[in-house]
C-alpha cells in the first residue's frame, strides 16, 4: 500500500515508518519536526527508495493538500494515518492553545483533505487518556465515556470525536486506536521511562510525581505500531480499537526496575541510583490509573503483544546506553 504517515519523525511515528516499509508499504512521512520530531530518527531511511519524507505542518491546509495530492510520486494514497500530535502532558499544561490547534484542528484538516480526495481508510491515533482515570481494578472498554482531564487529553478526545463524525456523517472509512503507555526506542528524553534512565547516568534527580503510586499499563512500542498495521489491513469502519501491554505497575516500581537495570549494566551499586529518586509536587489533574481492555482487538484483528516485559524493559535500557549522542543534544 502506499500510505501517508503524518508524525513518522516521532517516537511512535519512526517506530511505524520502519515496521511499514518492512511489511512492504510504500511511505511518505509529513512531520514538522518540532521538539519531539527529528529528521535524525529516520535518517537511516533516506536510500530506501520506498520512503519520502516531507516536512510540514499537518495545521497547514495548502501543505496537507499538496502532499495528498502528490502521493507517493504521483501513485495515490490507499491509506492515511495519523500519528502526528503534541503528546506531552507538562506542555499542555503551559500552553492549552497549542495543544488544541495541533491536535483538533490539525487532524480535521488531515479529514477533510483526505476524505475529499477519496483516500480509502484513514487511521487516528490516540490515547488511553480520553477515558481519564480509572479506579479499581477494571479496565477502560471501548464503550467506556470520554473523561478526559488534561489540557493533552481533551485536545486527543476533540480529534477522536471530528474523526468519528467523518464516518457518521460522510460514512468515510476510520478507525481510531488507542494504547497504554509506550516505551522503546527514539522516545523523547522529557518522556518518564527515557528521564529516569537519562538522570541517572547524568547524576540528577529522577522526579516522582505525588506519592510515585499512580498506575501505567506499558506496552512495547512494536507492539503498538504491529496493532496499528492490523487495523490498516482488517480494522471496520468506524471502530475504536484499544492495544495495551498488561504490564501494570505505578510509577515508583518501574523506576526501581530500570535503576536494577541500569545498575546491572553499569556493574555499579544500585543504591546510588535509587538515592537519586525525589518525590516532587504532584501534577495537576493527575490521572491515578490507565488500564485498556484489548480482547476486542484481539478477537477481531488477531493481535496480542509479542514483547515479553522484561526484554522489551532491558532492550530499552540498552539502546538509550548506546544511543547517548542522540539523546544528550535533547536535554539542552
Amino acid at each position: 500500500m502506499n500510505l501517508l504517515i503524518t508524525g513518522g519523525a516521532g517516537f511512535i511515528g519512526s517506530n511505524l515508518v520502519r515496521l511499514a516499509l518492512e511489511r512492504g508499504h510504500r511511505v511518505v512521512t509529513l512531520d514538522a519536526l518540532t521538539y519531539a520530531g527529528s529528521r535524525e530518527n529516520l535518517a537511516d531511511l533516506d536510500a530506501n527508495p520506498n520512503h519520502i519524507f516531507i516536512k510540514g505542518d499537518i495545521r497547514d491546509y495548502s501543505t496537507v493538500e499538496q502532499t495528498i495530492t502528490t502521493g507517493f510520486n504521483g501513485d495515490v494514497f490507499d491509506a492515511v494515518i495519523n500519528s502526528a500530535a503534541e503528546t506531552h502532558v507538562d506542555r499542555s499544561i503551559l500552553n492549552a492553545t497549542l495543544f488544541a490547534d495541533t491536535n483538533v484542528v490539525g487532524t480535521a484538516t488531515l479529514l477533510d483533505s483526505a476524505r475529499r480526495h477519496s483516500i480509502k481508510k484513514f487511521i487516528q491515533i490516540s490515547t488511553d487518556e480520553v477515558y481519564g482515570s480509572i479506579t479499581g481494578s477494571g479496565k477502560f472498554t471501548r464503550q467506556s465515556p470520554y473523561n478526559p482531564s488534561s489540557p493533552y487529553s481533551s485536545s486527543k478526545t476533540g480529534a477522536d470525536l471530528f474523526a468519528l463524525s467523518f464516518y457518521h456523517t460522510y460514512q468515510y472509512d476510520v478507525c481510531i486506536t488507542r494504547c497504554t503507555n509506550n516505551y522503546g526506542q527514539f522516545q523523547f528524553p522529557e518522556k518518564f521511562i527515557p528521564t529516569i534512565i537519562t538522570n541517572a547516568l547524568l547524576g540528577k534527580k529522577i522526579p516522582l510525581y505525588g506519592d510515585g503510586l499512580n498506575i501505567r499499563d506499558w506496552i512495547y512500542v512494536g507492539d503498538h505500531c504491529d496493532g496499528i498495521l492490523s487495523v490498516l489491513e482488517a480494522g471496520q469502519a468506524g471502530s475504536i480499537y484499544h492495544f495495551g501491554g498488561s504490564n501494570e505497575l505505578t510509577n515508583i516500581d518501574l523506576c526501581s526496575k530500570i535503576l536494577q537495570i541500569l545498575a546491572q549494566e553499569l556493574s555499579i551499586d544500585e543504591s546510588q541510583l535509587r538515592s537519586l529518586m525525589t518525590f516532587v509536587e504532584d501534577r495537576p489533574g493527575h490521572d491515578r490509573r490507565y488500564a485498556l481492555d484489548w480482547t476486542d482487538s484481539e478477537r477481531e484483528l488477531g493481535w496480542k503483544p509479542k514483547t515479553r516485559w522484561d526484554s522489551g524493559l532491558v532492550d530499552t535500557v540498552r539502546w538509550y546506553l548506546k544511543n547517548r549522542a542522540w539523546w544528550e543534544p535533547k536535554l539542552k
